[in-house]
C-alpha cells in the first residue's frame, strides 16, 4: 500500500479529480504550495515579476509533474539494459526525451513562482509514480518480464499525469503553466496509443 500523501495534495487532486486519489495523513506535513502574492512578498519571487501570476493550482500541478516525471525518468533509463526490443528502446528514448523536456520546463515554471525549489512529496508513493520497491524489482528481470512491468508501470504514470493535466488545463490561471499542461495531455494521449501497440 502507497504510503500516505499530505493532506493539501489529497485536497488539490480530490478538488480537480473529483475523486479522492489518496487521503491525507494528519502526521505529514502539508506541502509548501505558497501562494504567489505571500511568495512575492517574502522576496523569492523572479525577477520579472511574473510570480503573483501563479495560482496555487499551477504551483501545486508543477510540484506534482515534476515528483511524477523525477520517478518515472529511472524506468525508462533501464530500458536499454533489460530488453533487447527495439520497439521498447525506441518508445522508452522518445519518453525519456520528453520528459526530461517537461521536467525542465516544470522546474524552469516553479522558479518563475517563486515556489520553494524542495520536493514537497519526497517520500510520498503516489498514483501514477514508481515506488523504490517496484524499481528494485524492475532491476531484477529482464526480457519479457520487464517489458510487462514496466509497460505497467508507464501506461499508470501516463494515465494519470494525463489526468491531473487535464485538470490543471481546466483550472490553472498561469498562461505558461496551462499550455505545457496541454501538452503534457496531448502527448501523453499519444503515447498511451503507442504504449497499446508495444504491450497489446
Amino acid at each position: 500500500m502507497r504510503a500516505l500523501v499530505s493532506a493539501s495534495m489529497s485536497l488539490f487532486l480530490a478538488a480537480l479529480l473529483v475523486t479522492a486519489c489518496a487521503t491525507g495523513s494528519p502526521t505529514t506535513t502539508a506541502p509548501s504550495t505558497v501562494a504567489p502574492s505571500a511568495a512575492s512578498q517574502s522576496g523569492s519571487a523572479s525577477p520579472s515579476g511574473s510570480a503573483s501570476l501563479f495560482s496555487p493550482t499551477d504551483i501545486a500541478w508543477l510540484q506534482l509533474t515534476v515528483a511524477m516525471n523525477e520517478r518515472l525518468l529511472p524506468v525508462l533509463d533501464m530500458v536499454p539494459g533489460r530488453t533487447t526490443d527495439p520497439g521498447w528502446q525506441t518508445f522508452a528514448a522518445r519518453l525519456g526525451t520528453a520528459h526530461r523536456a517537461d521536467l525542465s520546463t516544470a522546474r524552469r515554471l516553479l522558479a518563475e513562482s517563486g515556489a520553494p525549489a524542495t520536493n514537497p512529496h519526497e517520500g510520498h508513493d503516489m498514483p501514477g509514480m514508481v515506488t523504490e520497491q517496484e524499481l528494485t524489482t524492475l532491476r531484477s528481470v529482464t526480457g519479457v518480464a520487464f517489458e510487462r512491468l514496466a509497460g505497467q508501470h508507464v501506461r499508470a504514470h501516463l494515465q494519470q499525469a494525463v489526468r491531473v493535466a487535464a485538470a490543471e488545463q481546466r483550472n490553472g490561471v498561469y498562461p505558461a503553466t496551462t499550455a505545457l499542461a496541454a501538452e503534457v495531455v496531448r502527448a501523453g494521449d499519444a503515447e498511451l496509443a503507442r504504449l497499446d501497440r508495444l504491450t497489446p
